[in-house]
């Protein structure tokens, strides 16, 4: 079956091609590598190719099979070739953050927020980069395993024997979000007005026992180079760092970070510092407080930083109550 984004003349509309499934690209490509970055260079790598190819002659019966395919293996390799950049990585390695909407149907927000989740994204560093994309194809995308064949190049019996082999290495730390986004919201807003007044004996509340605090400076801005575990000291540690923020006359807000609920610390000039993300337990508790200051890692959300700043100072409400 011919896929819908072809010309009258039966020629595929490269800019329709691109329009329509460049959001499929950049949500596999963004899985693959956790770079936001990366991501956009591969999607732009992956179409020039489709569009050199159908230049040239070649007929594409499936513009989508094509592009998958082209952007998982090209994914493949980008890691393969990153392996020694991500050994040299001064301090804890997060993901590149995303701002995603919430807008969606409950349920499939709740899907779409687990396989985005800064969470799921570190977990997947754990698998090969053909493990990651044949977990990514049949878990997150549901390809069936003839496609997953095709596009990774190998049998769809080993398919089925790299996906086991997955599965069991991902095991429970697979995250599992079940609280609603509201009540997601409302503690963390919560939690975020406890460290903002330094009450840590409310901060401490909030917290799992086991919680962990990781911090990605990249050797580019001042992070904790291990991670903090343990309520009380996450607790002193939260609280200190909105202590710091006072003192440089900052300002935050809150955001949901990869769908997971969050926030977007400023300075005093409205320049974008820090984006935190939160784990939230089925008990209502913070179990991981995920922040990356590492410049080249929130420097492509784009934010309009000085209305953004003046917007907060305004938003007095999203503080939430203590």
């Amino acid at each position: 079956m011919r896929d819908t984004t072809m010309s009258q003349g039966g020629d595929p509309d490269t800019s329709a091609v691109y329009k329509e499934l460049r959001p499929l690209m950049f949500s596999i490509a963004y899985r693959m590598l956790g770079s936001a970055t990366e991501a956009e260079d591969l999607v732009q790598e992956a179409y020039l190719r489709f569009h050199r190819a159908t230049s040239q002659g070649e007929v594409i019966e499936s513009p989508k099979s094509y592009l998958a395919t082209v952007t998982t293996r090209l994914a493949i390799d980008s890691l393969r070739s990153a392996r020694a950049r991500h050994e040299a990585y001064v301090g804890l390695w997060l993901p590149e953050p995303l701002m995603v909407s919430t807008d969606a149907d409950p349920a499939e927000q709740a899907e779409v927020d687990e396989s985005l989740s800064l969470a799921f994204l570190v977990v997947l560093q754990t698998l090969s980069p053909v493990e990651r994309a044949i977990f990514l194809l049949r878990e997150v995308f549901d390809y069936d395993y003839a496609e997953i064949a095709s596009i990774t190049g190998k049998s769809e019996d080993n398919c089925r024997q790299i996906l086991a082999r997955a599965r069991k290495r991902i095991g429970s730390g697979q995250p599992r979000f079940t609280a609603s986004t509201q009540d997601q919201r409302e503690l963390a807003n919560r939690f975020f007005a406890a460290a903002d007044q330094g009450n840590l004996t409310s901060l401490v509340s909030y917290l799992a026992a086991d919680a962990t605090f990781y911090g990605d400076g990249g050797g580019k801005a001042q992070a904790y180079p291990k991670p903090v575990h343990g309520r009380e000291h996450v607790a002193r540690l939260f609280a200190g760092i909105f202590t710091k923020g006072h003192e440089l006359a900052g300002a935050w807000r809150f955001a949901f970070v990869n769908g997971q609920p969050g926030m977007l610390a400023f300075d005093a000039s409205g320049g974008l510092v820090t984006v935190m993300a939160l784990d939230i337990g089925a008990d209502g508790l913070v179990r991981t407080i995920r922040s990356i200051v590492n410049p080249d890692k929130i420097r492509h959300l784009g934010f309009p930083l000085t209305e953004s700043v003046g917007l907060i100072k305004d938003n007095k409400d999203d503080r939430g109550d203590a």
